[in-house]
């Protein structure tokens, strides 16, 4: 009894010992991993806050802490109680900025709408003071309060804002304002500035309130064709603005062609002939039916009477033709610039088809095909990311790169802790690939040459004996094969099937677009294999490797033989023995050879 007491209890000294041993490994393990790999973080728990000391209460019963200042201003709304300053302060305290962005200024651009507002009221409007009798001396002071609000906006355009705008010389953004106004001082648009801005007002004394003097106002175009430049930059479907831009040159045509067509009535005289206005209705709208026929040539006019007449209809057809030819292409341009991306795409699909029916490819993977460049249309607006992104600086790919990707990149525990610089380049050398639903994304046995993440849609892993069982569905952010990037002997084999659960847009990443990228990185590139290394080690080890006391094993382990017995044997072939010990030992010989 005392022997198998003392053997067991160095039986769990030994368990224990051993027990310690394998602690120490692993908290070697970890401190070397540590020190390779700064940001893997620890599995100790991290220490607990200490309570703070709470506030003490203010005699009023308040915190100090949250009794407001004297200076601040509070507003109630609902339950909850939000520091505010009163508007008036906010807008004494606001500071015109010293230099604007015209490229990136959203206030700049708010601006040029006011300015191009004031130009299309002087467009529009002085043709219709000049012909028709809508001026008047009961309603002049209106409309010469709006036509020195416009003037005073293009003068704080030119004094104020203008004189702003930074600019790019020898490859520098310039910002020093005396460069700035010198360089707007010496711009054709200044020139252009100053001219629509003429006093011909002061001719009013002498000739009366002729709205024709006020004509040079249209001279600020340069304004229009900017406002159409960067709004267009930051609208997000352009190519609806440009319709309604070329509908407006339309109709501003046939505006002015109204508006002449009155002026030459009332040269002529109100119903002098057939071919005049009669006066009669609104003069606008008749006038503007008019101009309508005449410039898109429908016909059914009366034909004129006089000399004058004739030149007058004459000059409309021939201005008709020219300019309504001129707006139906350039609308064609526009449509075909707005649906270029989608003439493509059925370009593109034609072209496939047309390919598959004359290799006589089977209905089934036809209609896969067709269901594909349907879906990634739809989905992506293009067929392939890198046609759009090529051409891009490098500089700018990368920033795109970044911010698409980098979130689900930096969540793969295998590139955890590597060069953050690899990781941007590995970032640019991302793949972007849709899989139906049912496509194989890897099938078992195949030699793993890439590495998948998962950006939209579910994988299922398929395994078990028939090899249609569901292990596990991954979902999107999920990654799988990176194992297989670092694999050495030209990559490992797929253990399993990985088929798409429905549509699926996965980024790839190849392996030797990695081996390319840790050429010039290699301390990430040993980081890189030793976790590989572990992680492979980790999966191909057994789940549960210490049964419980009360597992039954089907195969029991074989049992050592005695050292005495070994001992015996080799006596025995020493001597050259031929008895049964003999015999035993050639059989433990041929034994062994088998094994």
């Amino acid at each position: 009894r005392v022997g198998s007491a003392t053997s067991l209890s160095s039986a769990i000294i030994n368990s224990r010992l051993q027990e310690l041993v394998r602690l120490f490994k692993e908290r070697t393990e970890k401190v070397k991993e540590k020190l390779i790999d700064p940001d893997v973080t620890s599995d100790d728990e991290s220490p607990v806050a200490s309570p703070a000391a709470a506030p003490v209460p203010a005699p009023g019963g308040e915190l100090e802490g949250d009794k407001p200042s004297g200076d601040d201003h509070y507003c109630e709304m609902l339950c909850c109680t939000f520091k505010s300053r009163p508007w008036l302060d906010r807008l004494r305290s606001y500071q015109f900025p010293s230099s604007i962005d015209p490229l990136t200024n959203l206030m700049y651009v708010l601006w040029l709408f006011f300015v191009v507002m004031a130009w299309n009221w002087n467009c529009w409007l002085i043709p219709v003071r000049w012909a028709f009798p809508y001026q008047t001396p009961a309603n002049i002071h209106y409309w010469l309060l709006v036509d020195y609000l416009c003037d005073l906006i293009y003068l704080l355009d030119i004094l104020v804002f203008q004189t702003r705008l930074q600019f790019v010389q020898g490859g520098d953004i310039i910002t020093d304002k005396t460069a700035m106004k010198k360089n707007y001082l010496w711009s054709q648009r200044f020139k252009m500035d100053v001219l629509c801005l003429l006093p011909l007002d002061f001719f009013y004394f002498k000739v009366g309130v002729n709205p024709l003097l006020r004509l040079p106002r249209c001279l600020k175009y340069m304004a229009f064709f900017e406002f159409n430049n960067r709004l267009e930059a930051i609208l997000t479907k352009a190519y609806i603005y440009r319709v309604i831009r070329t509908t407006a040159y339309l109709l501003y045509s046939l505006h002015v062609n109204s508006c002449l067509y009155y002026w030459a009535s009332a040269y002529e005289g109100l119903g002098s002939t057939t071919w005049v206005y009669d006066g009669e209705g609104n003069s606008y709208i008749r006038c503007y039916y008019w101009a309508v026929k005449t410039l898109i040539t429908i016909g059914g006019l009366p034909d004129p009477k006089t000399l004058f007449e004739i030149v007058f209809q004459l000059l409309n057809y021939f201005t008709g033709v020219f300019a309504f030819s001129v707006m139906i292409g350039q609308m064609r341009d526009v449509v075909g610039a707005a649906t270029a991306g989608q003439t493509y795409y059925r370009s593109c699909m034609d072209s496939t088809i047309k390919y598959m029916n004359f290799y006589k490819i089977p209905k089934t993977v036809q209609n896969r095909v067709k269901t594909w460049y349907e879906y990634t249309w739809h989905s992506q607006g293009m067929l392939d990311e890198s046609e759009l992104l090529v051409q891009l600086p490098d500089k700018m790919r990368l920033d795109i790169a970044i911010d698409v990707n980098y979130n689900i990149v930096s969540k793969v525990a295998l590139f955890q802790g590597c060069d953050r610089q690899m990781i941007f380049d590995m970032l640019k050398r991302l793949r972007s690939v849709v899989y139906l639903p049912n496509d194989y994304v890897c099938k078992k046995g195949e030699i793993g040459r890439e590495m998948y993440i998962i950006q939209a849609g579910q994988v299922q892993v398929l395994g078990g004996p028939d090899g249609k069982s569901v292990l596990v569905t991954l979902k999107a952010g999920s990654v799988f094969g990176e194992i297989s990037l670092l694999a050495a002997g030209g990559g490992n084999r797929r253990t399993a099937n990985v088929v798409a659960h429905g549509f699926a847009n996965l980024f790839i990443l190849e392996k030797k677009d990695l081996n390319e990228i840790l050429v010039h990185y290699p301390e990430s590139q040993k980081l890189l294999r030793k976790k590989a290394k572990k992680m492979l080690k980790n999966n191909n080890k057994p789940k549960d490797e210490k049964g419980g006391p009360g597992d039954a094993l089907i195969i029991p382990a074989k049992a050592d033989t005695p050292k005495l017995f070994r001992a015996a044997l080799a006596a025995t072939g020493r001597m050259g023995g031929k008895g049964p010990l003999g015999r035993l030992r050639w059989r433990l010989k041929e034994l062994r050879a088998m094994q």
